[in-house]
């Protein structure tokens, strides 16, 4: 009894097919750096969000404790406290302003992992509050 051979059963190659072997392993090769600055811009996203919510929290806490009298003088240290570290060490906290109302401006570098492609980014929040 002959056997009818499968059409899915291995058996010689048909020529030309051994030269595409490997091919789409090249072509995600070449989508990965696309898929690594997707991902990185996700993550300076998030960096300037982070860094936007850390300067209006020490904008708030440094404004709270500049319209105070007793302890006035050290808004900025306060201001400081209440930021992450690395925060805190790119952060410049301005001198109080105002005259019945305090109001001090907070500006933060943001960390830069796009490989230097958005140069130095600054956020700047303020705050104001009344005097006591």
């Amino acid at each position: 009894m002959a056997r009818s051979r499968s059409p899915h059963a291995a058996g010689p190659e048909q020529p030309g097919r051994g030269r595409d072997r490997g091919s789409t392993a090249i072509e995600y090769l070449g989508f990965l750096p696309v898929l690594l600055l997707i991902a990185l811009a996700g993550i300076q996203l998030g960096l300037v969000a982070y860094t936007a919510q850390q300067a209006g929290t020490a904008a708030r806490a440094a404004a709270r404790t500049a319209a105070q009298e007793e302890v006035a003088g050290s808004y900025a240290r306060v201001g400081r406290a209440s930021m992450t570290g690395w925060v805190a060490e790119r952060a410049r906290i301005s001198a109080p302003a105002g005259g019945d109302s305090v109001t001090v401006n907070v500006t933060v570098t943001v960390p830069d992992v796009l490989l230097g492609l958005l140069g130095d980014r600054t956020v700047e929040k303020s705050a104001t509050m009344p005097r006591d």
